[in-house]
């Protein structure tokens, strides 16, 4: 009885107030962090009233493919945009498990191609910018190429961005000075405020305005929705092909399935982890060959291994011939040590700095002879930076 009486009331609802509702639960919802309870109850809200929204497009056949653009009314052409809000909407669900966020893509990778489709066949679309968003800058194995196309295509969205904020400046449509406004409240303000069956008292060149406005945000949803395509195609091309974990059994506690898991994996990478049983005994060896427990190989006399332990340090055994002191001292002599460097040479002048203050020594040889040195290397480095201007090693940055 209640799923009825919820269905009557939406069919109460006129169209433009059950598509508002539901754009502004999916703005609220896109401002709020999507692990929150309450984030999902507002995205499942919209998205059971855009899917009832979609289903009374249908049955009331508000576009037909035997109609073109002109055919359809400014007060309809908004609606071409019921699977694109679906999409976005419906990817943002939070999922359980790689399955359900699989299904949950594949149907927001559907309304996206049902969005661009209608677009496309009623040629709301320039054929320059169908040709521009069709492509796949991930395909580009040019870096510069596939950076130019990157920047071509952000550029033709701020430009449809800039003349949607432009028309609505006009009509005072845009927000308060900082307010946060999306793309739903976007959408939202350009619906018919009156339900059907009331003309809206506005003249031609009004509706003109509007449905210039509608149009280019159509075609400004058209280019977002074909990159949350190819985004969605690699999200799951990853999920498809990501390892599945295998189901736990039924009768066991999935805490304790959880522990084995991890003493199995710890085993796994232990060199001699005891496989022999946990008290270490049992066989030695597998019917394969496979060592089941570490074991030394020793003689069973107890007198051989007496005389193997007095062999250890014998005549043939090599002394270390040296004390590390004594190495350590070789090694400086040889120059192998760095030395220097601590808080003593933060204050230490650099050899550039204490050959200018050599220089200054006015009158004396010593000082004639630094001077004429800091000219040379002065008159050798400017001639370096002629040659070499700044930046000019520099190819790694170059676009």
């Amino acid at each position: 009885m209640n799923v009825i009486s919820c269905l009557i009331g939406l069919m109460s609802i006129s169209l433009p107030a059950l598509f508002s509702r539901g754009l502004q639960n999916a703005s609220k919802a896109f401002n709020q962090s999507a692990f929150e309870k309450s984030t999902q109850d507002l995205l499942q809200s919209s998205l059971a009233d855009l899917k009832s929204l979609s289903s009374r497009i249908l049955g009331l056949s508000l576009f037909s493919p035997n109609e073109i653009l002109e055919d359809i009314s400014t007060r309809d052409l908004i609606y071409l945009l019921v699977p694109y809000a679906l999409a976005e909407v419906q990817g943002r669900v939070r999922s359980e498990g790689a399955d359900e966020r699989i299904a949950f893509l594949t149907q927001s990778q559907k309304h996206l191609n049902t969005f661009i489709s209608d677009l496309e066949n009623y040629e709301v679309i320039p054929e320059s910018e169908r040709t521009l968003h069709a492509q796949d800058p991930a395909k580009i194995k040019d870096a510069a190429s596939r950076r130019d196309l990157k920047i071509k295509q952000y550029q033709r969205e701020k430009d449809l961005r800039a003349r949607i904020e432009t028309i609505r400046k006009r009509r005072g449509q845009l927000p308060a000075e900082g307010e946060m406004e999306s793309d739903f409240d976007l959408i939202s303000s350009l619906l018919p405020k009156k339900p059907e069956g009331e003309d809206e008292e506005e003249d031609s060149e009004s509706e003109d305005i509007l449905r210039e406005t509608i149009l280019l945000l159509l075609r400004l949803c058209y280019a977002q929705a074909q990159s949350q395509l190819l985004s969605l195609s690699q999200e799951l091309e990853l999920l498809q092909n990501a390892p599945r974990m295998p189901p736990p059994p039924p009768s066991q506690p999935a805490d304790d399935r959880r522990g084995k898991e991890r003493v199995a994996e710890s085993d796994m990478w232990k060199l001699d982890a005891p496989r022999g049983g946990p008290d270490g005994k049992g066989p030695l060896l597998d019917p394969t060959g496979k060592p089941l427990r570490p074991f030394t190989i020793l003689p069973s006399g107890s007198s051989d291994r007496a005389r193997m332990a007095a062999q250890v340090f014998g005549p043939g055994h090599r002394l270390p011939t040296m004390s590390i002191d004594e190495y350590l001292q070789i090694e400086q002599e040889r120059g192998n040590i760095l030395t220097g460097g601590g808080p003593a040479s933060e204050t230490a002048l650099t050899s550039s700095e204490q050959l200018a203050i050599d220089a200054e020594m006015d009158g004396t040889k010593d000082g004639a002879e630094k001077e004429e040195t800091k000219r040379l290397k002065d008159e050798n480095w400017a001639q370096f930076t002629d040659e070499n201007p700044r930046g000019a090693g520099n190819t790694m940055n170059r676009g």
